[in-house]
Parts: structure tokens; sequence; C-alpha cells
């Protein structure tokens, strides 16, 4: 493509140089330029792509896009734009070809239930013939193909290359989990969504919004900026109602608005909510008439997330029968309440569970399942939200039986100062620690410490009768565990496995 081809489709406020050079591919990373690249400055959290414009014209790059012409080198054409950000989202959008076209573009945000709401949309639109696509925390993915998911969602200039590769292989339906990171930082920006939802808000990345109130901005811009929709259709808003933010989003939105929760009143309700030993079953009310659903997942927050995925895939056009038949079609979702198989017989369950509002749940979720003790293996992650680890420490003290601090991802920080953090809250729910007697003389509401991951997910499992439960909460999905800025193998389900071997 041609500078003055990608001149036309953006705001700029300066060119220097030949329009006529063409470029190959756009990049924002000066370690990823090759020979004929057009490269991006953009400033990040941690680093401005400003400082590497030398090093990405040495390394090939066909021209520039910066916020500050005087920084460019004489050598290569370049643009200067009041937004590097905004320049490269227009870009995007144009060199892929306006991916989206053909699309329904779903985001889904919240605190948590992303990505269990998408791996139910998933199931319902793949039961009803539809080809859909999925950008998430566990991978990115549409038939034939998967990715890594290195971040929850992608920069836009990724988000529209993978699109466009979904658009090739004619996937019509895209489930997008919008974090408030990237609604802050404007990656979505170029998305037309047809239906955004919110599934709920509590504490968490208040390292980086500051306040609970700047978090929920942040989330809120989903919803604040749909526009109408390419199709010339009106966009939709799925809200839950059950939550406090729900009622106010409601108010900020020009979309229209479909709500759900276990209050009347809501669009979808659920109703005659029971559990078992195989999942939930649950009664939906709907617009569409009532429809009785049996899900793998327990607790009453995957009775929301199911409400949230129902609510979506009737603003979508499916009916009621397509709902139930995908979403009793999902047999569970890596990291999420997943039962660790072993022939021992013990319950073992691994949550993604990493605030305070999900940890709880968690608990509460599983509690039921265990016959006797509940014992809960969770640590908080390091360089982020050191407000929330007390609060943690609370509430698993309040709601197991045994409790194991232990290590997440400490990243840069020290392991025992966050678990010495974390423990202030057990103390304060006036549990007490056992140190040094042996494990299996640990009683009941009371704590260890742990810091080696494998070895108190190794106490616990080991500590565990057929009649216990084990919740190791925190890393999910995970395949690894980052400490210090090594990145190292580490699955929670394959370290509680090889215990029970």
């Amino acid at each position: 493509m041609k500078l003055e081809n990608i001149l036309q489709h953006i705001q700029y406020e300066h060119f220097s140089g030949d329009p006529e050079v063409a470029f190959k591919e756009i990049t924002y990373d000066s370690r990823a330029v090759k020979p004929g690249d057009l490269f991006v400055a953009i400033k990040g959290a941690s680093s401005d792509g400003h400082l590497f414009l030398e090093e990405a014209v040495t390394r090939g790059a066909a021209a520039l896009v910066v916020a500050d012409s005087r920084k460019c080198p004489e050598k290569v054409p370049c643009i200067q734009v009041a937004d590097t950000k905004e320049a490269l989202a227009q870009m995007a959008v144009h060199f892929y070809r306006r991916p989206f076209e053909q699309m329904n573009l779903i985001g889904v945000t919240g605190t948590n239930g992303k990505t269990t709401v998408t791996y139910l949309l998933e199931s319902i639109f793949r039961n009803a013939g539809r080809k859909v696509g999925v950008i998430g925390t566990v991978n990115y993915r549409f038939p034939g193909e998967e990715y890594k998911a290195p971040v929850t969602t992608p920069e836009s200039l990724d988000l529209m290359r993978i699109m466009r590769k979904m658009a090739d292989a004619g996937v019509g339906d895209v489930l997008l989990e919008v974090s408030s990171h990237a609604l802050d930082q404007g990656r979505t920006r170029a998305c037309p969504f047809r239906v955004a939802v919110f599934t709920n808000l509590s504490r968490d990345h208040l390292d980086y919004h500051g306040s609970t109130d700047a978090y929920f901005e942040a989330k809120s811009a989903l919803f604040t900026s749909l526009k109408k929709h390419h199709s010339g259709r009106r966009p939709m808003a799925v809200i839950n109602m059950d939550d406090p933010w729900g009622p106010p989003l409601k108010e900020m939105t020009s979309a229209e608005v479909i709500t759900y929760g276990f209050g009347k009143g809501c669009d979808v309700q659920a109703v005659d909510v029971r559990a078992s030993d195989t999942g939930t079953s649950v009664v939906f009310k709907t617009p569409k008439g009532e429809a009785v659903v049996r899900s793998a997942l327990i607790g009453d927050f995957n009775v929301q997330n199911m409400m949230a995925a129902a609510a979506t895939a009737m603003a979508i056009g499916l009916g009621a029968r397509e709902v139930v038949s995908g979403i009793e079609a999902l047999p569970g979702i890596p990291g999420r309440l997943e039962r660790v198989k072993n022939s021992a017989g013990k319950n073992i369950v691994v949550d993604y569970a990493h605030t305070p509002d999900a940890l709880a749940k968690a608990l509460r979720a599983v509690r039921p399942y265990a016959k006797e003790r509940l014992i809960c293996v969770f640590g908080c992650g390091g360089d982020r939200d050191r407000g929330k680890r007390k609060e943690m420490g609370q509430i698993a003290a309040q709601l197991s039986d045994l409790v194991i601090l232990t290590s997440d991802n400490p990243r840069s920080e020290d392991p025992e100062t966050i678990i010495t953090q974390i423990e202030e809250g057990a103390r304060l729910a006036g549990i007490t620690m056992q140190a040094g007697a042996p494990p299996g003389d640990f009683p009941s509401k009371s704590y260890r410490i742990v810091p080696d991951r494998a070895e108190a997910i190794q106490m616990a499992v080991t500590l565990a009768t057929d009649r216990d439960l084990v919740l190791i909460a925190g890393k999910g999905h995970e395949t690894y565990q980052i400490v210090g800025q090594e990145r190292r193998d580490f699955d929670d389900r394959k370290i509680a496995a090889k215990a029970l071997s």
C-alpha cells in the first residue's frame, strides 16, 4: 500500500517525504520492524515509541507516524498526527479492509464473568450453526485457528489483523472480551459493536485506575460510545441489573437496553434455581417465553453469566431453544471452577478468581460440594492492586475451613511480603496460623503459609480426604508463573494432578 492511500484515511497535521512510497505492513513495536514496514510510534505504560525512531529506520522502516515530526530522522517520510493511537486505529481499519463489515461484534466487559459469557455465547452460536470467533483471556480462536493471548484485549492493529483472518474464514460473529485497560487506552475505538454486555463491577485494577469511580468510567466507555451499527441497526446494550452499577449504566447509554438478573422486571430473569451434583437447573423468563436450562456450571454468578449469554443471543435474533441447546452443550470452561480429574476420588477445583468478589463467589459456589472441609489455596499477584490483599485474606478465612497462603505471580515483588499483607486479613477474621504442626494435625479454621505454590498445592491435595474439597484460586487457565522477569511453566491443574499420582 502507498502512503498517499493511507493519508486519505487518517487525520494528519503534517507530512514530509514522498507520498508514492509503499509499505508492506504496519507495526508499533520497533523491535518487530522489518524492511518496508510503516512504524507508528505510540506511548505505552512503560515505554515511548518515539525513543526508538532511529532503531526503526535502521531496521528498514519505510515511513514513520509520530506525534512530533521534529523527532523524525530525515531519511524517511514522516506523518505527524495529534494522537498516534487514534491514527493507528484508523490505519488498521483501512489496511485490513474493514474486516467487521460482515460481522456482528459483541463486546463483553465487567470485572468477572467475561470469559465465561464468551464461552457460553460461542457454544450457543456454534450449536445454532453459526461460525464464531473469540478474542479473550484464554486465547484468540475461530474454527481451524487458535493463538495464544498475551493480553485479554489486543491493540487496535492486532484486533483488525485477527478479525481480517476471521472474516476471510467466513466468521460472522466475533465475541470480544473488553478490558478496562483496553477501553482506557482506546484499543477498541475502531470497533463498531453490535452488542455490548456488562457483567458486573467490583474492586480490581485500582493500581491502574486509582479509584472505583475511574474504573467504572473506563468500563462505561464501551456503552457510551455505542453508535449506529454499519448495518443501519441500532446497537444493543445487555446489562446486569443485579449489580449496583447496572442501573446507572443503563441511564448512560443511548443504545437499546436489554436487562437481566434475578430481580423482577428484568427482560431475562432467572427463577427456580436448583443446584445438584451435576450442575445447575434454572428457569429463564424471557421476551421469547420461558425456558428450562440444565448446565454443568455451578453457582449463582454462573446463572447470571448464563442470563447474560441468553439475553445477548436473543438480541442477535436467536430463539430460546437455540439458547438452551447451546448452554447445555458446554461442559465447562478452562480454569473457571474446573475440576481436576483424578483416580483418588478427591474433589479439587481450579479457578481464576483473583479479586475479592470473585474469590467470595467461587468459595460460596463450591461450599455445597464439600461434604466436610473446604480447603483454599491462593495468593495475590505482585505489582498489582495491593489494597485487595488483606480483603482477600479475610474472605478466604471467613468462607474456608483451612487456608494455605502462597504465591501467585509475584513478578518483581517479594512473595513473602505479599503473603504478609494477605495474612493481615486472615488474622482479622480471627483464625490462627499453624506453623510447626505436621500437615495431618492442621486444625479447622486455621491457616498455613507455604510460599512455594507447588508445595502449597501438594500439601492441600495430600491433606484432603475424599469428603473435603480443595479450591486452588488465582491462576485458573494460566500455564505459567511470573517470577521477577521470568515466565516459568506452571499449571495449577497439572501440579494438583501430579500430587495425586
